[in-house]
């Protein structure tokens, strides 16, 4: 089996879990994933089987969306329900209280477009080689330097309500890969000048795939036992299709296999383009176009 089936993770497990449990109920080892989901969190991880892993680079920086419910009233030390309580000062609004909609909105204004966002402690992302959460976990904090992530959309889904005698607001965030929801939680939280928290997160997209489209681990084995699960895949070249498509003749088809470069010109088309060589109907390469040279040079041969 070649190509990309969407998964909706529970929570409580982590993405490499998922995957592992995909290689078991297709009984086959060679399965990837795009897009880390923390434990906690649920929803949208998109599985690569078979040839399709060598997508990954093409999918992984796609726009995420997510739904996710911020809590006030006090910091944890990683920025989510799973970690343990900070002490400190509340700020000007105490436990218990209210915000107004217009209130939230002004400030949800503030993290819309292009900002700058520091990657928190307790995260995969690695610093001279060592992965931030292991340093976290020993009690070592070190700096970290901002990055520029782009948030595209950023709403609230449901008014602002009381839950548990805390305030928290349900928000739909739409961004850039690599952004993280629980350390725009806290940053909304120190905005209103209160302690905030990431209480709920749920992936509902990752690029063109969405929760529509997703089966539960439950349902992937049932659907694979049933031999019902051909129609929740989806074909390589569906999943980048994004990328401009070139079909090949049968000549070009015999030079691709064997790794030779594609005399051809295509207009619009710049140095350095991915594209998406066919025959029409599948996926045999991808391929980077030499707009000088008129040359399509192979990168990923397929078949």
């Amino acid at each position: 089996m070649n190509g990309i089936l969407i998964i909706d993770k529970p929570e409580g497990i982590t993405s490499h879990d998922v995957v592992a449990k995909c290689r078991r109920i297709l009984r086959t080892k060679k399965i990837g994933h795009t897009g880390t989901l923390d434990p906690f969190a649920t929803g949208v991880v998109v599985i690569l089987v078979g040839k399709a892993t060598r997508l990954a680079q093409f999918l992984d920086k796609d726009v995420k969306e997510y739904d996710a419910t911020v809590q006030f009233g006090f910091e944890t030390d990683t920025g989510d329900r799973t970690g343990v309580r900070k002490e400190g000062e509340k700020g000007r609004k105490g436990e218990g209280e209210n915000f107004s909609v217009e209130e939230i909105e002004a400030v949800l204004r503030d993290f819309r477009g292009e900002i700058m966002q520091t990657p928190p402690m307790y995260s995969a992302k690695k610093v001279d080689g060592k992965k931030l959460y292991e340093l976290a976990r020993k009690g070592i904090e070190i700096e970290r330097k901002p990055v520029k992530i782009n948030i595209y959309e950023l709403e609230l889904s449901e008014p602002p309500a009381v839950a548990g005698g805390l305030n928290e607001v349900k928000i739909r965030v739409s961004c850039t890969a690599g952004t993280y929801i629980r350390v725009l939680a806290e940053d909304i939280g120190k905005k209103l000048e209160i302690g905030a928290h990431l209480a709920e997160l749920r992936r509902i997209r990752a690029g063109k795939f969405t929760l529509e489209t997703a089966l539960t681990l439950e349902e992937l084995e049932q659907k694979v036992a049933n031999d019902e699960l051909e129609n929740h895949i989806v074909s390589m070249s569906e999943a980048i299709s994004h990328l401009t498509e070139v079909k090949l003749t049968t000549e070009e088809i015999a030079k691709i296999k064997n790794g030779i470069k594609l005399q051809r010109e295509l207009n619009q088309t710049k140095t350095g383009d991915f594209l998406r060589l066919t025959d029409s109907e599948n996926l045999l390469a991808i391929g980077f176009y030499d707009e000088a040279e008129k040359i399509i040079q192979p990168k990923h041969v397929l078949v």
